[in-house]
């Protein structure tokens, strides 16, 4: 696929195109020293092993073992082809990609394809028949109401579908799309007598989109007394609500900017905040937070403001996903809101500054949520149930690590209870004892060059395997390391897979390519050389190697070499003497084997 484009047109859209910038459109990195690390996108973790290098342009998962440059990046990471990855990038910075001769390879099944298209055409659809025409005047009457401004209307896209009952399977039938897709698209509904009636006719349109700002399917609000009141599509393999959360791709560039997330339970909630200016904003879609959506926000954020309506049910909900949210990681606050708001009706009621300062920006801490929710459970005037109440916040204080932390919120306790401060932390003291409770160094660390060398440094390697790797190191980088290299050794690396990498690099720098490894991994074709030339070169190295540490590299490889081949023959000469009944010739020879194995030995 890679040779179909000009190669310069590939490495011109690869090099406007930053990977530290591309990978942080997916994933929160931290810079330490020269690298940036985060959480692997491809498997579970808690503590960053993966790391992307801006020098080298490549990224490597010390965990999984994955690794690559951008274009290998999104190939992984949105099951794209060689050609979706680069036209992709070509889109996201302006570079124009060629068509002549170049096959449209794509990874998307055709149905999934035709999908997308359809709620293509149809959002095109909805959003103009609300603004344009007599026939969405009824759902643009209930935006207006509700507050929403056509600029908010144009940028979520919202929509009108007609109360039309094949308004919509007509329509889509005429643009070539087969009724059995529409069906299985959630677009339409099959009846029992075999005919098929719009899914949302009568409701205005929310469309739901992916990360990458595609239509995958629709929230659909009935404004009449049609029930029930929301109706989302139903689920395919592009639209599995419980992993989408809505407006995400509006909102990370947002969230990224801000380093935190603000959730909420309805659409309108989002809409209303973007309005407001608080734009980090995403919302679930009908059910509860799910794992899968809280680890996409770790991903992206430390942490999230919850800002869930102020009732019980509101309350109970906020409980759930803050416990759940916490359990991937995340630090998590509380917005502040009365018992009878919810966000939008607050930002409505009050206005936008009101709405940034009192409830986003005046968040409560997670523990002070939990003392405020768990009241909720004790009659506060009876003693026992103080007493009950003061033992279960207890046992929460208990989880802190943080002895700053943990004395002001008992500081709150002995000031509304009366109890002395001394016997609250002496009882907090003891619950942590039964329970164990140790600070995690690791956890602490866990963006630091310690927890780097923690996962590097898994085993120690004999001399000579150290040596080929860190001269390998320096010929990914440098050309001239490498002509001396293999004037001086060739092929006669010890280690097969250094001697690939190195017949490899040597034809490559042959080619007049630079020193480039981003450049150099894509023309490798053995996935195994690959992530091996990935792993060494994410090695630290010294900008200014002398040619004394090169020699003695080299030197070390000509030993393990050149003892390899002594034993070999004195085996051979062994099993000679052996042969012509002369032991005294072959325990003479046995020795010498010994010897150098020894010597070998204290080398490595």
């Amino acid at each position: 696929m890679a040779n179909q484009i000009p190669e310069e047109v590939i490495e011109e859209i690869r090099k406007a195109n930053d990977i530290v910038d591309v990978i942080g459109e997916y994933v929160q990195l931290k810079k330490q020293g020269r690298n940036f690390f985060g959480l692997c996108p491809f498997h579970g973790e808690k503590t960053p092993s993966f790391s992307v290098t801006q020098e080298k342009q490549i990224f490597h998962c010390f965990g999984c073992g994955k690794g690559g440059n951008v274009v290998t990046f999104l190939m992984e990471m949105e099951s794209f082809s060689f050609y979706e990855a680069l036209k992709f990038l070509s889109e996201r910075s302006g570079i124009d990609l060629p068509d002549s001769g170049v096959k449209h390879e794509t990874s998307m099944s055709l149905e999934n394809q035709n999908i997308l298209s359809a709620y293509e055409w149809l959002t095109k659809l909805y959003h103009h028949l609300l603004r344009f025409t007599k026939d969405g005047k009824e759902g643009y009457s209930y935006f207006k109401d509700r507050g929403v401004m056509d600029e908010s209307i144009d940028e979520f896209q919202l929509g009108f579908a007609p109360n039309v009952k094949d308004f919509t399977a007509e329509f889509l039938v005429k643009k070539g799309f087969h009724q059995q897709l529409l069906i299985k698209a959630g677009l339409v509904t099959l009846k029992d007598d075999n005919s098929v009636t719009d899914r949302f006719r009568g409701r205005v349109i929310f469309p739901i989109r992916n990360h990458l700002g595609k239509t995958v399917a629709f929230g659909a609000r009935s404004i009449t007394d049609q029930g029930p009141k929301y109706l989302n599509s139903s689920e395919t393999e592009l639209f599995q609500k419980g992993k989408l959360l809505f407006n995400f791709d509006l909102a990370k560039r947002y969230i990224r900017k801000e380093s935190e997330a603000v959730l909420f339970e309805g659409y309108m909630d989002v809409i209303s905040a973007y309005q407001a200016g608080v734009k980090n904003v995403v919302a679930t879609m009908g059910t509860a937070l799910t794992e899968s959506q809280a680890k996409l926000l770790k991903r992206y954020v430390d942490t999230v403001i919850l800002c869930y309506d102020g009732d019980r049910a509101g309350l109970e909900a906020t409980y759930k996903a803050a416990n759940l949210l916490r359990s991937v990681g995340c630090i998590v606050k509380i917005a502040k809101l009365n018992e009878d708001m919810d966000p939008d009706s607050f930002i409505k009621e009050n206005g936008a500054e009101a709405f940034q300062n009192e409830v986003i920006k005046a968040s409560d801490t997670f523990i002070s949520f939990y003392m405020r929710f768990m009241k909720q459970d004790y009659n506060l005037s009876v003693e026992g149930d103080r007493i009950n109440y003061i033992a279960t916040i207890l046992n929460q204080l208990a989880m802190i690590d943080s002895p700053v932390e943990r004395e002001y919120y008992v500081k709150e306790l002995s000031n509304e209870f009366d109890f002395s401060m001394d016997t609250l932390t002496d009882e907090i003291q003891t619950i942590r004892q039964k329970k164990g409770i140790h600070k995690d160094k690791r956890e602490k660390n866990r963006y630091t060059n310690k927890t780097a060398r923690f996962i590097q440094n898994k085993k120690l390697l004999p001399a000579f395997h150290n040596a080929e790797r860190k001269l390998i190191s320096y010929m990914l980088q440098d050309a001239y390391i490498t002509d001396k290299v293999q004037t001086e050794i060739g092929a006669g690396f010890n280690l097969d897979e250094h001697k690939i990498i190195a017949t490899y690099l040597y034809a490559y720098y042959e080619e007049g390519h630079p020193a480039d490894v981003s450049l150099f991994i894509e023309k490798l074709t053995d996935e195994r050389v690959k992530h091996l030339v990935i792993e060494i070169a994410m090695n630290p190295l010294h900008n200014d190697i002398s040619d004394k540490e090169i020699d003695d590299y080299i030197k070390i490889i000509h030993a393990e070499n050149g003892d390899k081949h002594s034993i070999k023959t004195l085996q051979e000469q062994s099993k000679l003497a052996e042969q012509q009944n002369d032991p005294i010739k072959a325990a003479q020879i046995l020795k010498q084997i010994i010897e150098i194995q020894k010597q070998m030995k204290n080398t490595n």
